[in-house]
């Protein structure tokens, strides 16, 4: 299994207390993954296991605890990401979430996996302006821009799921953007050409949700466990289709 080891983690906020305990995790692509922020340091697994997400993730989190020495009990809220990304695997993710958070009597912190890849090039490129975009399959692309802010990378402009043609940095976008994502990897010829280095094809971790899960708690954005829902931004994908 891959491994993380204890490290230092760049991003944390200034305000998020010393002692908090968080866990994340991702299944939204091709990745699984998690992450643990205890003790003020950060401690990951990650595979690229395509369908086997439901199979893996709990032995993962359980290996997870066991390499930090702590019980599930210590966690005091839990992040996932939310989508834009494989309907089967954003609903995986969600509904563990929500049976740990419920069991536990723990707050939830959703989190875009747009926003999750601009932070992970952040963290590995140094990227201060990202553009995010994720085979949506059906010729489209899950497509959002971010831009860094004391360490955490936030939205600029709206995600979106759009032709790659039609995919465009926000209004009022200047100096040097990065690409990241498996988008680019499937559409790059068709996405809008941008300055910084070769597209990065990343896959989302779980290490930089958790980064960002630690902003939102610090704000104090946590959500009770039932406000755990995915997003998928493609309508026709998430609403049963009405009767004829």
């Amino acid at each position: 299994r891959a491994v993380g080891v204890y490290t230092a983690c760049p991003f944390l906020p200034d305000r998020i207390a010393p002692m908090t305990t968080l866990l994340a995790l991702d299944t939204a692509t091709e990745a699984c993954s998690v992450a643990l922020l205890h003790d003020g340091k950060v401690l990951s697994h990650y595979e690229v296991i395509p369908r086997l997400h439901a199979q893996r993730l709990l032995p993962m989190i359980k290996d997870l605890l066991a390499d930090a020495g702590i019980a599930l009990s210590a966690v005091d809220g839990i992040a996932f990401g939310r989508g834009p990304g494989a309907f089967t695997g954003v609903r995986i993710a969600i509904g563990v979430v929500q049976g740990l958070a419920f069991a536990l009597e723990r707050p939830v912190l959703p989190v875009s996996t747009l926003a999750v890849l601009a932070q992970r090039a952040l963290r590995e490129q140094g990227a201060q302006q990202v553009a995010a975009a994720i085979d949506a399959r059906m010729d489209e692309v899950y497509w959002g821009c971010y831009r860094a802010e004391q360490g955490e990378m936030r939205l600029f402009g709206e995600e979106a799921v759009l032709p790659p043609e039609q995919a465009r940095l926000p209004a009022g976008a200047i100096g040097d953007w990065w690409a990241a994502g498996t988008g680019w990897g499937s559409y790059g010829s068709r996405l809008p050409v941008l300055t910084s280095g070769e597209p990065q094809v990343l896959l989302p971790h779980a290490q930089d949700l958790l980064a960002l899960a630690a902003f939102a708690w610090a704000r104090g954005e946590a959500l009770p466990a039932d406000m755990a829902q995915p997003v998928y931004l493609r309508d026709k994908v998430a609403t049963p289709k009405a009767p004829q």
